[in-house]
This record gives structure tokens, sequence and C-alpha cells, in this order.
């Protein structure tokens, strides 16, 4: 009888349909990955096309997926060879013993999944292997790519460029055959041990013929390539941290007397025991190789680490400044070539602390330029009287450029690019659509006067307003591309992006992009390619995303540049500037190398980090993160902001480094004399470069050996002593200034610096000032031409027997002084208002040190903005605050102090009612209207400060109702009661009281650009 054949139960289907599932599974994660990994890629070729940098981007990605490829293969074949041999070479039958009894389990569970395990264990090894030399393609492409330095090292006599392109690849290559040398001999090990070719107990052999010859070869391998690592050795030791002197690189009397034979004797030793274990490996006795494995060892100890000791006990301490004043003298040239401080000018400055009248005369150039108006205070005046929208915005920390007024006069000023803030729409206005394809750009670039205000202390403008007007030309006032465009846009497709607001029944003037910026995103595989890229469906089924549409992203002037020059390191912070009709972000990028011989190490984000870094919201960022030895600011790139087109210009053309990129990406870096005369006068020295330089210099200005290595000569950049007592203590940042070095014939556009002593050598933590320095930051003349001048560095030394108070001890003496306190008072309005002290600025004029600083109040109310009202000089022991620098220098130096300052800080008439392109008059101070007095001063003082209060409090409220007659009649009573509490105050000290100032808003008229709230829903 027979019976059907019996159907396989339930469960038996489960696990057959799940033995189907999960291939198909893993195929389908493996194929979404491969189509986002091809959206992304694909994205990247469009966007660097667009750009002109696709050759960049296709050598870059060949060049580290060959580096995969090969690295990953070479670690995967070794574990797998190794692990293949070591199973193939097993004994027939494994050795009886209890180990090997214990291991009979392992192996018979581990039989059926061998193969596998091979497999997946070689991967692994090989994805390591792959993502560790793919990271290493820049040392190839700089390998590959070598130029000369043109010079040669004291020690070696080896060109400079053997070191900063062939030994780091050279060192790469012996640690990573190292790397999988090692690895195929634990694999080895493993595979030996566990099918019975290597037993660590039991009688008889204890390793197979196969074992022996196999871990044997492994060893030679290892050692040969470790005599190799010894031999490179010699040559690190040019670039490594002396052990022996602090802060000191490059060998020093032990290294070269001690640790470079050693590292000889070494490699010899390497090759004799290498060359034992291969005897070993056919038939000679493994003791001799374990004889010479004890030598090495030995040999490390005590020839690598006992005799260089020992020399250094008994031979160069006892005898420390004569021995290793050789080869601290290498490291002090050295590190001031690789830093570019080699033609550092140093003067002995014997500063004067009298003062006198007529004593500035020589400094006329200097005194009517000094900036006034703080980048990092003045943001909010900006966003204020500039910001017309809540959906426009302003960096945190302003700009510093030049500009040609309309009397043909160049002076500083702070800049500052309109961007768009989309954060500033109300919530029902951020919408796919808003947010992506109407709302798409900033409008107008901002510059005011940097030594100049209005009536009320807000900022003097020489191009502002909607649509912008003003004395500097712009054609093409659009911002696309900006430090705070960070999300995507599709423009083009339709008339329909705000522009602008404007009086039409609409609100706002509309445009179309019509720029070469951007990737076509019209077709469907575009669409599809950008939605998987950015992960939003809208970009394939929105009607706003046309045939015409473009797509705009990576759109900040940093990310730009550092995408299609991965290979420089960028400045922290991009500025705009008007070029030629149209606005451009200016950036510098610096080669670098952490391979100099002899060269001092510093780390670029603790160099670069000071108050402006550290604020919270700046767009200034600090370098990133990584230890070099050798700078050089060799490029200069351009981001037009209107196309985001990036274009690169050599600067430093000289420069063996940038000329190894250049053959590495021909075509990519434009020659200097590409550089047109209008950027030419917007370039300037870059102020990461001198952060690094001048933390360099605080040291390496000792030149004489033996001052060096007492380290009693060394400096410290002085904390910022304006940021508060609360805030963090962070480096005073340079600042850039128009003024006269002693030795200079007229003043120019530089950035300067202060020292005081170091802490480390300084136990009382004395703040007094030790030095000066300035970088000349004219990069170009007036026909075009490079200046001479540009990038030399004047250092002033002031001598050990000249006591001058520094930036610290000086901000001290402001808070501290009655004057100066009582005119806080008074500013403060009874605490309604915040006092704020701007940039403390050093100048070496009138023979000795003067120090300014501007002094800003701010409401408490809502809509408020600091307006700078008072300025302080210091000189010497002499303090003076004024509402003009010019009357506070007239103070200070007892009369005329020489140097007319002119408008500096005065209030032109008209008030802010006065269009950006009204230059300051000058004129008699109106006097003050009302404020009747009574026979109390106290009394008027008090009564006077109150009603400055409710003045305050009033304005803020009409200035949020929008009721900007209110608003007007509240700041002139205001300034009324302002003069009137000085007027008292002044009979209270018996002294004639201040000249009153002009109402800030006589007119009735808001801030500048108004504070409109709220902004249409297209």
């Amino acid at each position: 009888m027979s019976f059907p054949p019996r159907r396989p139960s339930r469960p038996v289907l489960r696990r057959r349909r799940r033995g189907a599932a999960l291939p198909t599974v893993l195929a389908l994660v493996a194929l979404l990955i491969a189509v986002l990994v091809g959206a992304r890629v694909l994205a990247d070729v469009w966007w660097f096309d667009e750009l002109g940098f696709l050759p960049t981007f296709s050598r870059k990605l060949w060049l580290q997926l060959g580096l995969f490829v090969v690295g990953g293969a070479l670690l995967a074949a070794a574990v797998a060879v190794s692990l293949t041999v070591g199973y193939r070479s097993r004994p027939v039958y494994a050795p009886l013993s209890t180990e090997q009894a214990g291991l009979d389990r392992y192996r018979e569970s581990l039989e059926p999944l061998r193969r596998v395990v091979v497999v997946v264990v070689s991967v692994a090894a090989g994805l390591f292997g792959g993502s560790v030399a793919m990271s290493r393609w820049e040392t190839l492409l700089l390998w590959l790519n070598r130029t000369s330095f043109g010079t040669r090292d004291a020690q070696f006599q080896l060109d400079q460029g053997f070191y900063v392109f062939t030994l780091p690849w050279l060192t790469f290559l012996v640690s990573f055959l190292t790397a999988a040398v090692v690895l195929a001999g634990v694999a080895g090990l493993a595979a030996h041990y566990l099918y019975g070719g290597l037993r660590l107990s039991g009688g008889g052999q204890r390793t197979t013929r196969a074992a022996r010859v196999h871990l044997a070869v492994l060893a030679t391998l290892f050692l040969l390539l470790r005599a190799v690592g010894y031999w490179l050795d010699r040559y690190e030791l040019l670039t490594s941290a002396s052990g022996h002197v602090r802060g000191v690189v490059g060998p020093t009397y032990t290294d070269v007397n001690a640790v470079l034979p050693a590292k000889a004797i070494l490699t010899i030793v390497a090759v004799v025991v290498a060359l034992l274990f291969l005897a070993a490996a056919f038939g000679l006795s493994w003791r001799l190789p374990a004889i010479g494995t004890g030598l090495l060892v030995v040999s490390a100890v005590a020839i690598g680490g006992i005799y260089p000791w020992a020399v250094q006990k008994f031979q160069v301490t006892p005898n420390r400044a004569s021995a290793e004043s050789e080869y601290v003298k290498k490291n002090i040239d050295a590190t001031r070539e690789a830093y570019d401080l080699s033609d550092v000018e140093v003067t002995t400055y014997e500063a004067d602390t009298t003062t006198s009248s007529g004593q500035l005369t020589q400094d006329a150039q200097t005194i009517p330029s000094v900036r006034l108006l703080d980048p990092s205070v003045v943001s909010t005046a900006f966003q204020q009287t500039q910001g017309q929208r809540g959906y426009y915005k302003f960096p945190e920390t302003l700009d510093v450029d030049r500009y040609t007024t309309a009397d043909g006069t160049t002076q500083d000023a702070v800049v500052a690019a309109r961007e768009l803030n989309l954060a500033g729409l109300s919530p029902n206005q951020r919408t796919w659509v808003n947010e992506h394809t109407i709302y798409t750009h900033g409008y107008g670039v901002v510059v005011a006067r940097g030594n100049d205000r209005n009536a009320n202390g807000s900022p003097s403008y020489l191009e502002a307003n909607v649509p912008t007007s003003g004395e500097v030309d712009i054609e093409q006032p659009r911002i696309y591309f900006g430090e705070g465009t960070t999300d995507y846009s599709v423009v083009g497709g339709r008339d329909n992006e705000i522009d602008y607001p404007d009086g039409s029944a609409a609100g706002f003037a509309t445009t179309r992009y019509d720029g070469s910026g951007g990737v076509d995103v019209g077709g469907t595989l575009e669409k599809l390619v950008y939605a998987l890229k950015f992960g939003d469906q809208n970009i394939l089924l929105s009607s706003s995303v046309n045939a015409q549409s473009k797509i705009l992203y990576d759109r900040t002037p940093r990310e730009r540049v550092e995408k299609v020059a991965p290979w420089l390191t960028m400045d922290g912070d991009a500025y705009p500037s008007v070029v030629d009709g149209r606005v451009v972000w200016i950036l510098d990028g610096y080669t670098t190398s952490a391979s100099y011989p002899y060269s001092a190490q510093t780390e670029l984000g603790e160099a670069t980090t000071d108050t402006l870094t550290t604020t919270q919201g700046s767009s200034v960022q600090a370098l990133q993160d990584r230890t070099v030895n050798y700078v050089r600011n060799s490029v200069k790139a351009t981001v037009d902001a209107y196309t985001g087109k990036v274009t690169l210009y050599a600067w430093d053309e000289t420069d063996p480094v940038l000329k190894a990129w250049r053959k590495a990406f021909p075509g990519t870096v434009q020659p200097t004399s590409e550089i047109d005369a209008s950027l030419m006068q917007h370039l300037r020295y870059p102020q990461d470069m001198f952060k690094v330089q001048r933390e360099v210099l605080a040291s390496y200005h000792v030149t004489d050996p033996g001052s060096f290595l007492t380290g009693q000569d060394f400096w410290d950049i002085p904390e910022d002593p304006t940021t508060g007592a609360d805030a963090a203590k962070a480096k005073q940042p340079p600042y850039y200034l128009t003024l006269r070095m002693p030795d200079q014939d007229e003043a120019r556009y530089s950035l300067t610096t202060t020292y005081v002593p170091s802490s480390t050598a300084n136990n009382s933590g004395t703040q007094v000032l030790r030095g000066f320095a300035a970088v000349d930051s004219d990069a170009g003349t007036a026909d075009g031409e490079r200046s001479p001048d540009y990038g030399k560095i004047r250092l002033l030394e002031l001598p050990q027997s000249t006591t001058v108070n520094g930036p610290v001890q000086i901000q001290n003496n402001i808070r501290s002084d009655t004057a100066v306190a009582d005119q806080v008072r008074l500013l403060s309005v009874g605490g309604s208002s915040e006092v704020i002290y701007g940039n403390l600025l050093s100048l070496p004029v009138g023979g000795g040190m003067l120090y300014v600083e501007p002094i800003y109040a701010q409401s408490t109310g809502n809509n408020s903005y600091p307006q700078l009202r008072k300025v302080v000089a210091v000189f010497g022991n002499s303090i003076a605050i004024d509402d003009t620098l010019d009357g506070a220098l007239n103070k200070v130096f007892g009369g005329d102090s020489g140097a007319d300052a002119g408008d500096q800080g005065a209030p032109p008439t008209g008030g802010q009612g006065t269009t950006p392109t009204q230059a300051p008059t000058q004129g008699p101070t109106p006097a003050p209207t009302g404020g009747a007095t009574s026979g109390d001063p106290q009394a008027d003082l008090q009564a006077a400060l109150a009603a400055a209060k409710q003045a305050i409090t009033d304005s803020s409220a009409a200035l949020a109702l929008g009721d900007f007659a209110a608003y007007g009649e509240a700041q002139q009573r205001l300034s009324t009661a302002v003069d009137a509490a000085s007027a008292a105050e002044g009979r209270l000290e018996g002294t004639p009281a201040p000249a009153p100032t002009a109402s800030p808003s006589a007119s009735g008229a808001p801030p500048q650009g108004g504070t409109p709230s709220g902004t249409p829903t297209p």
C-alpha cells in the first residue's frame, strides 16, 4: 500500500520562505544604497561641471577609489592567504594532547562556516585597509607631483622637498605594509594553532615544518620593514619635536650624537635578525633567530634608550647652553622661514608716557583714520537700521574693508551683506514653495564709514538702503550665495522671487534668476536625483519646478572653495566686497605641511581662536584643528554672490607646495597676473595667517639661542579686556587699522596685535606691554600692481626698562577712572541702558602708545541697538573721554593734540534722516532746548535721569507700535534730558558742561530703513 508524499509542515515552509527572503532583502538594501550613492555622485558631477572644476572632482574620486581598491585588496589578500596557508598546511592528524582535544570541538563547529569566516574576516580587513589608504590621497598626490624647495637641510644635505613630499609617503607605505604583515601573522598564528600546526604544550615538535616556514617568512618581512622604519626614523628626527629641549623641533646634540647612530645600528641588527629568521625557515635552528630577537630588543633599550639618556644626562645637561646652541639656532631660523617670518623688521621702541601739546603732529594721517566703528558690536545697529524685513539679516561680526569716497579719499569701512534669513519668516509663511522658490536671495551690501557716525550714534553709511544707493557703484546687488545661505533654492523657473520691499500694492518687487550659476533641474532625471540627494519629494512633484528651473546648493563661500580646492586650508572669515559693480566674497587659502625640517609645530585651531571665533553666532571661525609647521597664504579666492562662480588666484607663486598642487590639478589656479585692479584694491592680509604668525613670533622673536633656551623673554597675546568679567577669557583678536608705523613715511592699511610677557616665564602675571606688531595689509597700488610692502611685518619691542600698560591694564584704568565712570553712569540712564565697550585699539603714535576705545549705549527696550556715544583716549597715565576722538585727544594732550581728527566721531548735521550719500559736515552744535534748571544741581541731575529713562521707555513702546511720530518726539526728549544731565553734573563738579548734541531724530523719522513687521506671503 502506497501513501502520498508527506507535505512539509508549516514551520518548514516558513523557514524556507525566510531563507529566500533574506537574500532578497539584502539585494534590495544594496540596490537602495547604490541608488542613493549614485544620485549623490551624479549630483556632484553636475555641480563640479557647472563650476568648471569637474577634473578636480574626477581626479580625486578615481584616486581615492584606486587607493581603496589597492589598499583593501592588499590587506584582504594578506589575511586571506595567511588563513588559507594555515589551513591547507595543517597536519593530517592533529597531535594527541589535551590542548588539541579541547580544540577539536572548535574545529568541528567552524568547518561548515570556514569559507564564510575567511571571506568575512578578509573583507573586514580589506575595508579597514581601503579606508585608511584612500584617506592618504593628498600624500600620494604631493609625492607624485613633488617639487624642489631649492634649499637643503643642515644634517643630511637633502632638499627640503624630500621631507615635505617624499618622506610622508614612504613612512605611510612602511606603516601600511607593516600592518598588512602583522595582520597576516595574527591570522597565520590563529590558523596554525587551531589546526594543530602550532602547539603551546605537549611533547615533541611544537610546530610543523609548514608552519615554521610560513611564520618565519612573515617574521622576516616584518623585521625588514622594521629596518626600513628605523632608517626613516633618522630623517623623521628633523621634523619631530625634540624630547630633550622643550619646544624645539629637529635633532639636538643628543639626537645627533646618540639617537642617529643608534637608529643606524638598529637598522643593521634588524636586517641581520630578519636573515636569521629566513634561514630558520629553511632548516636552521630557531635558536639563532630567537637570540637575534632578544639582541634586537636589548639593543633597542640600551642603544636607543639608555645611551641617549646617558649622553643627555652627563654631557649635555652640565653644558646645556653651549651644547644645544647650534641646534636651537637651526630651529629658530627654520621656524621663521617656515612661517614667513624671516624678514620681520624689528625696532626697539622707547615708548614715551608723558604728554604735551602738539605731540601728535607727526601722526596727522593716522588719527583721522582711526576706526571707531567696532565690527563685532554694530551688527545690531545694521540690523535695526538696514534690515528692512525679517527675512534679511547681517552676521554677528561684520567685516572691515576699504572704499574710496566721493572726494577721492580711501577710508576704512565696516561692511556686511544683507543676506537671506528664512528663520525671519512668520510660521504661516514657512512653506516649501516660499522657502525654496520665492525667498531665494538677499539684497545689497551695506557699507559704513569706520571713523564716523550719525547724530544719534548710529553708523554713517557710504552705501545702504533698498534699492541700494550711495557712493559705492553696485550693478548687481542680489546675494544668492552667502555665509548665511545654507539651504537649497530652486530659481529661474518663474518671475516670483522676492527681490526687495517697495511701495507697490504687493509690498515687494520680484525677479527671476538669470545668472549662469546653478544646475539645471528641469528634466525628470535631474528632479529625481535631487529629490534623492536632499530627501525632498517636492523637488520631483512641485509644479514650481519647471523646464527653466535651476537648483542652487552648497551656497556658502567657504564650502564652495573647499569643495573645488580640497587641498587648501581655508581662512575662517570670508568677507564681501564690491568689485567691478558686482558683490563677491573674498577668501584666503593656505597651503600647509607638518614636515618642514627643524620648524616648530603649531595647532592651527588653538592659534586662531580668539573672542571673535568664540562669539555665539559669529561667522568668523577658527581654522580646523590640525598640527602644522609650515604655512603660506598661497591662494586668494573669490565667489560671485550672484552666480556662485569660484575663481582661484595664485598669490604666492614661489611656494613649492602650491607648485605641487598646481601640477596635480592643472588649470584650476589662475596666475597672479589675472587679478584686476578693482579686486586688488580689496585684497587684504588674512587674519588667520597673522594669528598663526603672531603665535609663533611670541617665542621666535628671540633669535639668540641662549636667551631662547631660558624662555624668559617669551611673550603672550593678551586676553581681550573688553569682553566683560563674566565672559570666558579668550585672546584679543588682531585689528585692521590704517596707521603709520614709526619708520613709515605714510599711513598704511595694517593688521595689528600687541604682546605682554609670557605667563609661564612671568610668575607675577604682569600685563605690561612688551611688543606691538603690524603687518602691511595693502595688497595693491592704485594702478593694480601688487604692493611691494604687502605682508611686511614690523615689530616694535619695548625694552625691559620701559613700563607701558598693556590692554588689560588700560581697560582696568578706563573702568576705574572717575571721569569715565561719571559719563558711563549718564549713558546707562539709571540702569535702563546697557553700556558696551568697543574694541580697544592700540596705536604707536606720538612717540608712545595711544589707546582708543569707543563706548556704545544700548537701550534695554525691544528693537534697540548700540549707538556710539563716547570715545576714550589713553596715553601714558592720562585718560580722557569725550563725544569725539578729537575732543578726547585734546584733553589727553592738554589742548591741541596736533592731529586734527576732523569730523571723527562727531555727529553730522541733518541727523539720521540724511541719506548715505551725504557727507558729514561741520558746524556749531545747537544749544539744548528746554530743560529748565533749579538751584539744586543734584535734584536737576536726578530729574534729568528720570526723564531720560522715561524717554527711552516711550521710544521703545512707540517703535514697537510703529508710531514713528511718537518715536521721534521721545528721542527729542531723550536728547534734551541727556544734555540737562550733563549740565547738572558739570555744575556739581564745577566744570563747564559739554556741548549738547543735536537731536538724533528731530524729524521724527524712524531708524533708517524702518522696522516694519511681518512679510507678505506671495
